[in-house]
Protein backbone atom coordinates (compact mmCIF):
# COMPACT_ATOMS: atom_id res chain seq x y z
CA UNK A 1 0.00 0.00 0.00
CA UNK A 2 2.75 2.62 0.56
CA UNK A 3 6.04 2.50 -1.34
CA UNK A 4 9.06 3.98 -0.91
CA UNK A 5 11.44 4.81 -3.61
CA UNK A 6 15.64 6.18 -3.11
CA UNK A 7 17.22 7.61 -5.94
CA UNK A 8 20.69 9.42 -6.11
CA UNK A 9 23.13 6.35 -5.30
CA UNK A 10 26.00 6.35 -7.35
CA UNK A 11 29.85 6.01 -7.73
CA UNK A 12 32.06 9.15 -6.32
CA UNK A 13 35.66 9.70 -5.57
CA UNK A 14 36.55 10.35 -1.65
CA UNK A 15 35.52 14.17 -0.54
CA UNK A 16 32.83 14.41 -3.27
CA UNK A 17 29.29 14.27 -2.53
CA UNK A 18 26.01 13.00 -3.23
CA UNK A 19 22.35 13.97 -2.28
CA UNK A 20 19.89 11.33 -1.84
CA UNK A 21 16.50 11.67 -2.12
CA UNK A 22 13.13 9.19 -0.95
CA UNK A 23 9.56 9.69 -2.04
CA UNK A 24 6.59 7.80 -0.28
CA UNK A 25 3.90 6.86 -2.46
CA UNK A 26 0.51 5.90 -1.38
CA UNK A 27 -2.78 6.73 0.65
CA UNK A 28 -0.53 8.59 3.28
CA UNK A 29 -2.10 10.76 5.94
CA UNK A 30 1.14 10.92 8.34
CA UNK A 31 4.58 10.08 8.85
CA UNK A 32 6.35 10.13 11.94
CA UNK A 33 9.63 9.06 11.74
CA UNK A 34 11.75 9.01 8.52
CA UNK A 35 15.59 8.11 8.35
CA UNK A 36 18.29 6.75 6.58
CA UNK A 37 20.34 3.49 7.06
CA UNK A 38 23.22 1.54 5.24
CA UNK A 39 24.54 -2.04 4.95
CA UNK A 40 28.11 -2.59 3.78
CA UNK A 41 28.70 -6.15 3.08
CA UNK A 42 28.97 -8.96 5.59
CA UNK A 43 27.81 -6.03 8.06
CA UNK A 44 24.55 -5.51 10.10
CA UNK A 45 22.20 -2.74 8.81
CA UNK A 46 23.20 0.34 10.50
CA UNK A 47 21.45 3.62 11.12
CA UNK A 48 22.71 6.72 10.03
CA UNK A 49 20.23 9.35 10.45
CA UNK A 50 16.65 10.29 11.04
CA UNK A 51 14.41 13.22 11.12
CA UNK A 52 10.90 13.61 12.77
CA UNK A 53 8.00 15.07 11.94
CA UNK A 54 8.60 18.54 14.01
CA UNK A 55 12.33 18.51 12.37
CA UNK A 56 14.56 16.77 15.28
CA UNK A 57 17.25 15.16 13.52
CA UNK A 58 19.96 12.26 14.99
CA UNK A 59 22.82 11.31 13.51
CA UNK A 60 25.31 8.64 13.97
CA UNK A 61 28.69 9.77 15.31
CA UNK A 62 30.75 8.79 12.01
CA UNK A 63 28.97 11.45 9.71
CA UNK A 64 28.06 14.15 12.32
CA UNK A 65 29.36 17.25 10.55
CA UNK A 66 29.57 15.81 6.93
CA UNK A 67 25.41 14.57 6.29
CA UNK A 68 22.34 16.48 6.32
CA UNK A 69 19.29 14.67 6.70
CA UNK A 70 15.99 17.10 5.80
CA UNK A 71 12.52 16.65 4.77
CA UNK A 72 9.69 17.73 3.15
CA UNK A 73 6.54 16.46 5.17
CA UNK A 74 3.83 17.95 2.29
CA UNK A 75 6.07 15.46 -0.35
CA UNK A 76 6.30 12.83 1.84
CA UNK A 77 9.96 12.68 0.81
CA UNK A 78 13.08 12.73 2.61
CA UNK A 79 16.58 13.50 1.98
CA UNK A 80 20.37 13.13 2.86
CA UNK A 81 23.07 15.22 1.69
CA UNK A 82 26.30 13.79 2.14
CA UNK A 83 29.89 15.29 1.58
CA UNK A 84 32.77 14.56 2.06
CA UNK A 85 32.65 11.33 1.41
CA UNK A 86 34.76 8.68 2.16
CA UNK A 87 35.50 5.30 1.08
CA UNK A 88 33.65 3.38 4.41
CA UNK A 89 30.62 5.34 3.28
CA UNK A 90 30.16 2.86 0.43
CA UNK A 91 27.40 0.65 1.08
CA UNK A 92 23.31 0.06 0.34
CA UNK A 93 21.43 3.02 1.93
CA UNK A 94 18.35 2.39 2.67
CA UNK A 95 15.57 4.78 2.95
CA UNK A 96 13.00 4.09 6.20
CA UNK A 97 9.75 5.63 7.13
CA UNK A 98 8.43 4.46 10.86
CA UNK A 99 4.80 4.98 12.07
CA UNK A 100 2.90 5.53 8.43
CA UNK A 101 -0.74 6.30 9.19
CA UNK A 102 -2.85 5.57 5.84
CA UNK A 103 -6.26 6.40 4.93
CA UNK A 104 -9.07 3.98 6.66
CA UNK A 105 -5.82 2.21 8.15
CA UNK A 106 -4.92 1.46 12.09
CA UNK A 107 -2.51 3.39 14.28
CA UNK A 108 0.23 2.75 11.60
CA UNK A 109 3.36 1.13 10.28
CA UNK A 110 6.45 0.86 9.18
CA UNK A 111 8.17 0.69 5.34
CA UNK A 112 11.60 0.17 3.86
CA UNK A 113 12.72 1.19 0.51
CA UNK A 114 14.82 -0.88 -1.80
CA UNK A 115 18.01 0.80 -1.48
CA UNK A 116 20.30 2.37 -3.51
CA UNK A 117 23.95 1.71 -3.82
CA UNK A 118 26.94 4.62 -2.88
CA UNK A 119 30.17 3.38 -4.12
CA UNK A 120 33.04 5.90 -3.02
CA UNK A 121 36.53 5.32 -4.60
CA UNK A 122 39.85 5.98 -3.37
Amino acid sequence: QVRLVESGGGLVQAGGSLRLSCAASGSIVSINDMGWYRQAPGKLRELVATITSSGTTNYVDSVKGRFTISRDNAKNTVFLQMNSLKPEDTAVYYCNARIVRVRGGPGGSDYWGQGTQVTVSS
